[in-house]
Formats: structure tokens, sequence, C-alpha cells
């Protein structure tokens, strides 16, 4: 999609804060403000509340609908100007779900939405609270001398132990039942279903147990994938690489692409879309698709990777589903233990950081590409968790597994239970570990920094080598193949065509 689209997100705890304010137990309308700030993404602008700006005494006036003075104005683009932020209005309706505008919201709305965007330099959102904690939104843009339009978001979401997301029906359809989806929709109904299939998945890192992920959500109906991974398929993934063949490996394919290709035969839903990213998440490209994504799996288990994507679930507000598979053999490849975990990354929940699921201290050392240096990696330990590549798929599989439970459980929170907790198997002796709820470590950095965007002043992002020749490696073999033989769509056409071009040059023979 080229077309630009828009969202808002909050963390549970601003949400519940602007709710005691707005929906008032007198059953009258109210308002406030609040400071945003911005997430680009690639196709998608979110706005990012960060701070409620309530009324003080004598700022505005309930009475029935409800209208704000205007020195309660000029204190909050005062408070917006200096934060460096944009700024949002806040008000209530009387009734449940998304809620469409009045001539009065509108009014108020547009009116000051020139003021604001000459004192912050971002447009004006409004949010509109249902009575059953729903939220809608619009973005006032500048699209003329003194015009300005309302541009509607196409969801408002609720992050922390559980995401809620209120979706504009109008611009994002709920999708229509299906025969093939009738067994998963009777596990948690259709309103359920809706809220889930058009939830915008990222897929970090397309290799053993992300092709299973993908694979589970493109059966279970979701309606837009996004893979990301720059890798090529090659012969040792061919054990643990859902839908990768010979071929794939023998042409250079790129993994996305593989697995892009069998999930548009596995997909149940109507118009399903799947995004192939050959980058990185670590490169400006890859990671502005990650920002287009309403949740995101990280399936990688580099250190940067895994330290940007830690950056987009609490400076973005996108809740990061993350595990990882160890195992361990003795001198003789014998298997000692396999262990492999699930968890959720996002703000009210413990960081990847503080979770040790990667070593911030390299960090640096695989920016700067020394962990695809076959002489540096030679000098590492033995078990040192770069050098450590042993896995099966049966591993992946269940691996897979826990992670997508955990993010079904976010969304779904069945018995109002959102949070599974940190999740740890031991396939030695096969035991589940008790699940651990814990916070971030006291003096970690990344709670700070919950909401803030791209305002946040730091680069995660970068010129990733090993990817950039990854993929000229790829171009530089498609070039080497014949045009008419790489239209072909699977390595027995080209096959075909070469047996076909060789028997024309054989002379016939006539017998009597």
């Amino acid at each position: 999609m080229n077309r630009r689209t828009y969202s808002v997100a909050m963390t549970e705890r601003l949400s519940a804060d602007a709710g005691l304010h707005l929906l008032r137990r007198d059953h009258q309308e109210d308002l406030c403000f609040a400071l945003w700030y911005p997430s680009q993404g690639k196709t998608r602008t979110t706005a990012l509340l960060h701070k409620l700006i309530l009324p003080q005494a004598g700022e505005r006036r309930v009475h029935g609908n409800a209208s704000f003075l205007p020195h309660y104005f000029e204190r909050a683009f005062g408070e917006a100007m200096n934060a460096h932020s944009g700024l949002a209005f806040l008000h209530s309706h009387l009734g449940p779900g998304w809620q469409d505008m009045s001539g009065d919201d509108i009014r108020a709305e547009e009116g000051h939405a020139g003021s604001t965007l000459g004192a912050t330099g971002l447009p004006l959102v409004g949010l509109t609270a249902g009575t059953d904690g729903a939220w809608s939104a619009r973005f006032w843009e500048k699209t003329g001398p003194k015009g300005y339009t309302r541009r509607w978001s196409s969801n408002v979401r609720v992050v922390g132990r559980k995401l809620s997301v209120t979706w504009a029906d109008r611009l994002v359809p709920p999708p229509r039942f299906k025969e093939e989806l009738r067994r998963t929709v009777s596990s948690w109904g259709e309103d359920i279903q809706a809220s889930l299939a058009r939830l915008r998945i990222g897929i970090v890192g397309a290799g053993s147990v992300g092709s299973i992920v993908a694979e589970t959500l493109a059966r279970t109906g979701f309606q837009h994938l996004a893979l990301i991974d720059f890798d090529t398929v090659e012969r040792v993934n061919l054990d643990r690489l859902l839908h990768a063949g010979y071929e794939d490996a023998l042409m250079y394919r790129s993994k996305v692409a593989t697995l892009s290709r069998g999930l548009r035969k596995s997909a149940t839903a109507d118009n399903f879309e799947v995004d192939e990213v050959e980058w990185s998440v670590g490169e400006e490209e890859g990671f502005r698709v990650a920002l287009d994504c309403d949740v995101l799996f990280c399936c990688v288990d580099r250190p940067w990777g895994r330290s940007v994507l830690n950056f987009v679930a609490f400076a973005h507000l996108i809740p990061i589903v993350d595990g990882g598979i160890r195992v361990e053999v003795d001198k003789r490849r014998k298997l000692k233990r396999a262990d492999w975990k699930a968890h959720i990354a996002s703000p009210d929940r413990r960081c990847l950081e503080c979770l040790e699921q990667y070593d911030p201290g390299l960090v640096t050392a695989d920016r700067e590409g020394y962990f695809d240096d076959p002489t540096y990696i030679s000098g590492l330990p033995e078990d040192h968790p770069v050098r450590r590549n042993e896995n099966v798929f049966a591993f992946s599989l269940r691996a897979a597994s826990l992670e997508v439970l955990q993010m079904l459980m976010m969304v779904i929170a069945p018995l109002g239970i959102a949070d599974a907790g940190q999740q740890t198997y031991h396939f030695v002796p096969g035991i589940l570990d008790p699940p651990r709820f814990e916070f971030c470590n006291a003096g970690c950095p990344y709670p700070a920094l919950v909401g803030r965007g791209d305002t946040t002043g730091l680069v995660v992002t970068g010129r990733h080598i090993f990817a950039e020749r990854v993929r000229a490696q790829r171009d530089a073999v498609r070039k080497s193949i014949p045009w008419r033989y790489r239209v072909a769509n699977s390595l027995s056409k080209v096959r075909h065509i070469i047996l076909r071009r060789e028997r024309r040059k054989t002379p016939s023979i006539r017998v009597g």
C-alpha cells in the first residue's frame, strides 16, 4: 500500500487515567488535552500519547456537552511547545464503540488546527472516548491555505499487559464469516476474530521459528503480514525452514519470497496481503516497515536486531513477542539439554535486555559486522551464543507455538487474563517452569523511552554490510540466469525449458 494511513497508540495507564476523567459518573461529557510524539513508519503515521494535561479550575465548562476556555488551550499548547511534542484534544461521548463527530466537535477541532500546527509543527490530533473505553481518533492535516482536512485513524491501540484495539470499520472493515474459519471462530467468537484478523503483524526473521509463526497466523485468518529478513535460503536451512525446498536454495531465493509464496497458499483470509521485506530490522528500510505493524514477532537471535525491537516496544508502543531456543550437546555430539522460552516486551512488562535475551555489550560488535566475520567467530568460546546454532524443527515448532499463544493471550484475554508471564520449557526433563511476572531492573533506560517515538534522539539503525552483501549475491545470481529461465516459477520448469532446448538441437533420425 502506498497510501499513508494513521493510527494512535497509548499505554494502558494513560488510557485508564483519561477514562477516569472523561467518563463521568453524572453522565456528562468532559474534555482534556494531551501531548503526543510521532512514530513514522513506511506507510503509517502514529501519534503516541505521552502525557495528559488535565483541566484546572475555571478552564472548562461542563454543561451536558463540554467546552474549554481560551486560557486552557493556551496552557496546553505552551506545554506542547516546551516538550517539542504535538497536541491532542480528548473528549467523551455518551455511547459505546467508535464515535463519529458532531458539528460542534468538528468546529472545535478544526478551529484550533491552524494554531496548533503553527505552534508545534505537528497536526492537531482529536480523540473521542466511548462509554465502553473504546477510542476513535483523527489527524487534522493542512491541505491548503487556511484549509485543514480530517484524516481518520484506522485504529487506536492501548498497549500494556493487554493489547486493546478499537477499529474504524469504514476504513478497515471486519472480515466476513468464512467456512474455512468455522472452527477457529467457534473458539473465541466473531468479535475477537474480527479484531485479531485486522492486526498487522510483523515477523522479524523468516527462519525456522518465524516461518512457523507466519504459517499459523495465515491459517488463523490474519489479513496482513510483513516478513522482514534479508537472508537467502540455503541447503543447511531445509530441515527447519517451512515452505522451502532444494530448488529455492539452488536458485538463491530470499527467505521472505520463499515463505511468502507458501503463505499465499495457506492463508484463509480474503484479500490476504504479505509484504516481502528483504532488509534487516536494523536497516532503516526494515525498521520503518516494522513501525507500520501493530504487533511484532522477534524471531532473530542476534543482539543488534533484538536491541532494535526492544527499543520499538517501548519508544513506539508496539508489543514484541519474543522467544528463544538454546540447545547444548556434549563432546560426543549427544544432546545434553534443550530449553526454549516465550514472553512479551511492552510497557508494564519486562524489556528484552532485563530478560537477558541479548547482551547490550555485544550490540556494537554486531553492528560493526564482527559476528559475520569467520575469523572473529572462530576466536570465540565454544559455548558463546553466536557459535551456538544447534536446532531442530521440533524445537522450533514448540517455541513458535509458545510465542503465538502469548500473542493470543494478550489480545483475547480469556477470563480477563492477558499476561501469560515469562514462560520457559525444558526438554530435559520435560517440564514447564512456573511463569514469572517481573518488571525491569532498577536503572533500566527503556521505561523512560515509553511513547517518545521518533524524538528520543537515539539512532538504532545503520548500515548492515553483510545484509548488503547477501542481497548483492542474490542479484548477481538472478542476473546470471537467462531471462527466459528466470521467469519460470520453479526449478522443474527451468529444467523442462533447458531439456526442450537441447532436444531441438539434436537432429532427428528417420528409420525405414
